[in-house]
């Protein structure tokens, strides 16, 4: 592990969280991190993670493996890593889960992505994300706009050829200007995992912050499982276990109650809940415990102060 360096006069950060990593896909990502940027592997209490250390301590660019005595949560690992890099001076920080994979340079793509679309934008720009493409599928994530009646997709950014305007981005991947976290804030470390990345940039565009979205970079990343749903098959939904809808529905169900959600998110969210829970109730062969997420989310009376464990109770 080395000392905090810069590349070409701008100090960038990479943050892994990692929870039961799958050993050669971490390695394969820190190997090409290691290549561009100095990193922090935060671990959120995997019980054998000293198998690891030895391995991830040879790449000369880890600041630090944090390890976590329990899974904190998503939100929380990040905010970890977010402070690290503030107290480091750097001017940018890349989010990371452990199973995704690099284009070459994409360090570098990425942060001129950055400046060629902050020279494009009337606005300060909070983040930029890089195309998303699914290795079990090939298929690539489009860049969402939400407005009231339409969703439009990968609609490009202020006459570029390659940037797009984006009203939020997954975390994986994503870049984010440290000197704008102020005024924003923090990942929602009560939100636990899911839709942690939603949250932030609503949060981020209700105070009038540019989200874009750039082809110039690509991670490859799988999100949800696969499934027999013909709606997650055909890219239209991400299924999880029965854990993680819980907390993906709690925390929708928390952002449908904010005002500063999008509102054409909001209404169509609505509708998509209402089939995917159906069909994981109706069709899925882990219907009861799916039906016990669901069943948790709606009796609940108040999401006004949400606590990170408080599934565990119900899903196991």
């Amino acid at each position: 592990m080395t000392e905090m360096s810069g590349t070409s006069g701008t100090h960038s950060l990479a943050i892994v969280v990692t929870y039961f990593p799958d050993t050669a896909a971490l390695l394969k990502l820190l190997g090409q991190l290691n290549k561009e940027t100095d990193f922090i592997v935060i671990d959120n209490g995997t019980p054998n993670i000293q198998e690891l250390i030895e391995s991830i301590q040879v790449y000369e660019r880890c600041i630090e493996l944090r390890q976590l005595k329990e899974n904190l949560g998503l939100a929380r690992a990040l905010n970890i890593g977010i402070e690290q890099a503030l107290s480091l001076g750097c001017d940018y920080v890349f989010l990371f889960d452990q199973d995704s994979s690099l284009c070459d340079m994409f360090v570098n793509r990425m942060i001129s992505a950055y400046r060629d679309a902050l020279r494009l934008s009337d606005y300060a720009i909070a983040a930029v994300g890089p195309r998303i493409i699914n290795p079990q599928t090939n298929r690539q994530t489009p860049f969402k706009l939400f407005n009231r009646f339409i969703l439009r997709t990968d609609r490009l950014f202020n006459g570029s050829n390659s940037h797009f305007q984006a009203d939020f981005l997954i975390t994986s991947g994503t870049l984010l200007v440290l000197e704008h976290l102020q005024q924003i804030g923090d990942m929602k470390e009560n939100y636990f995992i899911d839709n942690v990345d939603l949250e932030w940039c609503f949060r981020a565009k209700s105070l009038g912050f540019d989200i874009v979205g750039t082809d110039d970079a690509v991670l490859y990343h799988a999100i949800g499982e696969r499934s027999e749903n013909p709606l997650v098959r055909a890219g239209l939904m991400a299924q999880h276990n029965p854990s993680r809808t819980y907390y993906s529905s709690r925390n929708r169900t928390h952002l449908y109650r904010r005002s500063y959600s999008s509102l054409g998110w909001k209404l169509r969210d609505r509708i998509r809940f209402l089939i995917k829970a159906s069909w994981l109730v109706v069709c899925s062969q882990d219907r009861r415990l799916y039906w016990q997420s669901i069943r948790a989310v709606i009796s609940a009376v108040s999401y006004t102060h949400l606590r990170a464990h408080e599934t565990l109770r119900y899903i196991v």
